[in-house]
């Protein structure tokens, strides 16, 4: 799906433009282009951003082909700009997909590439067709409305992978399974993945509201240090959520080691109560004496008073080697 979104020098905001009035578009002064290239095959994508917008080979490459974490390339008269909106599927293996949004930003015009629909990039052009003032403050303000509707929609994902582990921290102290075992681990790779993005996505915002980009106005860039700032605290909730889950896997663990211990003293106690009766009917089940009533003898000795030797000696002696190797 293609969508195109022309403010007119004069404020007027058109939301009907056909691709073929590009070339003509992107030539004029004054106007602000907004394009969404969503889903739409190589093919179809390439030429408009090689040979319409003149992009660089490499840059459009990047886009199209490769996946890459959030980064910021200046090419001098634009900038390429790759982020990630998150969506958290909970009970499903408790995973994290990241959805990948190819941003080409200059001066009039911002280029959107991305193969999956995103709910910021359709809040924002939707509220931009409703109220055309949205886009006065040029293609870069319009970034910054995009970023922060991005990172705004991280809120809720993460908020729910609270209450998850929440459920699960439950669960270690009720009813602890296998399966809490699973879920806590698919939650620290969750959250790992989450922290890849964060990170390189929260140095995206910082270079946008402090570094000299020519294609972003000087008045713009506390919108992005704002932007940065929300990065930096959700990134500061995911080392905090992390800690959660770890301390929730050392708690389980202790759970298990605890039963364990429990079921071990029950089977030590019902040892406990029927080693004794196995000693008396073992020792009183042997035979030493023959059917004619004459004993038998080890050496001369009573093979009883033998026997009751090698009861005394023989435990003793595991008792001492025990000790000698520090076992008790």
């Amino acid at each position: 799906m293609i969508r195109i979104l022309y403010r007119t020098p004069g404020g007027r905001v058109r939301s009907d433009v056909p691709p073929q009035e590009l070339p003509g578009l992107v030539a004029a002064p004054g106007g602000l282009l907004w394009v969404d290239l969503q889903g739409e095959p190589n093919p179809v994508c390439e030429p408009l951003l090689q040979g319409t917008f003149g992009f660089h080979p490499l840059a459009v490459d990047d886009a199209l082909r490769e996946s890459h974490v959030p980064k910021v390339d200046d090419w001098g008269s634009y900038l390429y700009i790759v982020l990630h909106g998150i969506v958290y599927h909970e009970g499903n293996g408790d995973q994290v997909e990241t959805l990948e949004l190819d941003l080409f930003l200059g001066k009039g015009y911002l280029v959107l590439h991305h193969d999956n629909p995103i709910a910021a990039v359709d809040k924002v052009w939707d509220r931009c067709v409703r109220d055309g003032r949205q886009l006065e403050k040029g293609a870069d303000h319009l970034l910054y409305r995009l970023a922060d509707e991005l990172v705004a929609g991280y809120m809720p994902e993460i908020e729910e992978m609270d209450e998850t582990i929440d459920s699960i921290e439950d669960q270690v102290f009720g009813k602890a399974s296998h399966e809490t075992l699973e879920r806590l681990f698919a939650l620290k790779r969750a959250l790992l993945h989450q922290r890849r993005i964060l990170l390189p996505q929260r140095e995206v915002l910082n270079k946008l509201a402090r570094d000299d980009y020519a294609v972003v106005d000087v008045d713009e860039r506390p919108f992005f240090r704002d932007v940065y700032d929300h990065l930096v605290r959700l990134h500061d909730i995911n080392e905090s959520m992390r800690d959660l889950v770890g301390g929730a896997l050392d708690t389980y663990l202790s759970v298990v080691n605890n039963r364990l211990n429990s079921v071990m003293k029950t089977l030590t106690i019902i040892t406990t109560i029927f080693m004794p009766l196995s000693f008396v009917v073992g020792f009183f089940g042997m035979n030493f004496f023959f059917p004619a009533g004459a004993r038998m003898t080890v050496a001369g000795v009573p093979a009883f008073v033998v026997v009751l030797i090698l009861l005394i000696l023989l435990p003793a002696g595991m008792y001492l080697w025990m000790r000698r190797r520090a076992w008790m």
